[in-house]
């Protein structure tokens, strides 16, 4: 037998013990990575921080409170206080008949970066999704941008914080 063929690897049982006992090096390694991006992510930072909490709508019809659902965050409707419409006509005639409150009318939204987000908005009014950017636009401002295929065709909302109850007291 050649000696060439004595040193190439034959396949079998030690090369197959060879491939199995280079996998827990990868396990480590993922598992470091893990414990080193996880808490970053867990971890609110000051952009996240800023956007939940409750917030009234522009034309003062709803308070939606903005906390993290899942891997993004999520508005849901805690109080209605009024029944305008946004086109400012008067009393607004949903095309939705469900109740407002309880209702999720932000979802998915995801940071961008920089105190921006994006995700989607739907519209009681004329019940349609749409997509929609968030960003902060000072500690008690929200600048919600509904929009069809690009934010150049889309409406500018502010909405404004809603003081505390702690800071009311």
């Amino acid at each position: 037998m050649p000696a060439h063929d004595l040193a190439a690897p034959q396949p079998g049982p030690s090369l197959a013990r060879a491939r199995f006992a280079r996998r827990p090096r990868v396990a480590v390694a993922v598992a470091a990575w893990v414990g080193l991006v996880a808490p970053a992510i867990a971890e609110p930072d000051a952009a996240t921080a800023g956007l939940t909490g409750r917030w009234l709508t522009d034309n003062g019809n709803l308070e939606v409170e903005i906390a993290p659902c899942g891997a993004a965050f999520c508005g849901r409707v805690v109080k209605v206080l009024a029944n305008r419409s946004m086109s400012g006509s008067g009393e607004m005639v949903a095309a939705d008949s469900r109740p407002a409150l309880g209702m999720t009318i932000l979802k998915d939204l995801a940071p961008l970066g920089e105190g921006s987000f994006a995700g989607e908005i739907y519209n009681r009014e004329n019940a349609k999704t749409y997509s929609c950017n968030v960003s902060i636009g000072g500690p008690d401002q929200l600048i919600v941008r509904p929009y069809v295929g690009l934010p150049l065709f889309g409406k500018t909302l502010v909405w404004k914080r809603v003081a505390s109850r702690a800071a009311g007291k």
